[in-house]
């Protein structure tokens, strides 16, 4: 079992669930570069998958994070802003911004577990276990990386995107001509907007759900190792770990959709911005969008785990 292990943590596959081992459900038949190919297409197909059924969460999320009090308020809650979406834009209205995420998927995935196996080699010990401190240390590293290197410009030409529908006038017709437009006003620097706000996010965020996710699948399997968990079970596990990173670093997120969006200029920095929402708005201000970052999150890592481990099994009976 050890050797199958070690076979598929060194395959080089960038969506190998390390929290899935021995679940039967993830174990892939064969090894090596066969594996690490089925990986990114199943990772890619999930990605797909899961952000078209989660996607609007995240964008009412983003919207009301960005609303402000006063005059320009304009949304009295959930409810409104989907009404209010739908009624000005249509219900595509509330997947603005999904081309973003889709073409930042793969990257974005490929990254967090690709660094957070590097990161796990290192610290894991004889066996291949991380100790609860090498749990969160991964999880904090696989955060950072993913944050510069994929999820800081996605995610500011995502927020960007939907910021701009709030105007009169939205200037960005696509996903390519909404970059350029960004590159050529802001330079290269205008897509790494509240990159400090990211990676404290992104840090946090992986740092403990890699931490649950471990944590109660070694609760379940008791004095056996080896005792399967299965995908069910996997996916209540994962929608724990999600809602915990949500209730973990949420304040770290609506301070980083305020550095993303189009009114970031009025920040000095991520600490201005903090103290700002504070003053301005009070402390429940960081809470903003909380009920649809829940649901989005909880469905997120649920779904991920069990499409991915679907699509696993279905190639590994075709595809030797």
């Amino acid at each position: 079992m050890y050797n199958n292990l070690t076979t598929r943590k060194n395959s080089g596959n960038p969506f190998y669930r390390p929290w899935m081992d021995q679940t039967g459900a993830a174990a892939a038949a064969g090894g090596g570069t066969g594996t690490s190919v089925k990986g990114i297409v199943a990772g890619g197909i999930t990605g797909g998958i899961e952000i078209c059924i989660t996607f609007p969460t995240e964008y009412v999320k983003t919207q009301l994070q960005l609303d402000e009090k006063g005059a320009v308020k304009k949304y009295n809650g959930i409810v409104d802003c989907v009404q209010k979406t739908v009624k000005t834009n249509g219900f595509f209205g509330l997947y603005r911004g999904l081309s973003v995420l889709l073409y930042g998927s793969i990257p974005k995935s490929a990254v967090r577990f690709g660094a957070f196996e590097k990161f796990k080699s290192q610290m894991a010990d004889e066996r291949g276990q991380l100790s609860n401190s090498g749990k969160l240390l991964a999880g904090l590293g696989a955060g950072v990386a993913e944050a510069i290197f994929a999820v800081t410009p996605m995610e500011t030409v995502k927020v960007k995107f939907i910021n701009d529908q709030r105007s009169a006038n939205p200037k960005f017709k696509g996903f390519f001509h909404g970059v350029g437009a960004i590159v050529r006003q802001e330079g290269i620097s205008g897509v790494y907007k509240g990159l400090t706000a990211t990676i404290m996010k992104q840090g946090s965020n992986q740092a403990i759900r890699f931490y649950v996710m471990e944590t109660l699948k070694d609760w379940y399997k008791g004095d056996d190792p080896k005792k399967p968990v299965p995908k069910l079970i996997v996916g209540g596990f994962g929608a724990i770990a999600g809602a915990a990173s949500v209730f973990g670093n949420t304040p770290i997120d609506v301070v980083k959709t305020r550095m993303q969006g189009l009114e970031a200029a009025k920040y000095k920095n991520t600490a201005d911005c903090f103290m700002k929402i504070w003053r301005n708005e009070g402390p429940l201000a960081f809470y903003k969008g909380t009920v649809p970052r829940l649901s989005r999150v909880c469905l997120d890592v649920a779904i991920t785990f069990m499409i991915y481990d679907s699509f696993m099994e279905l190639f590994n009976k075709f595809w030797k």
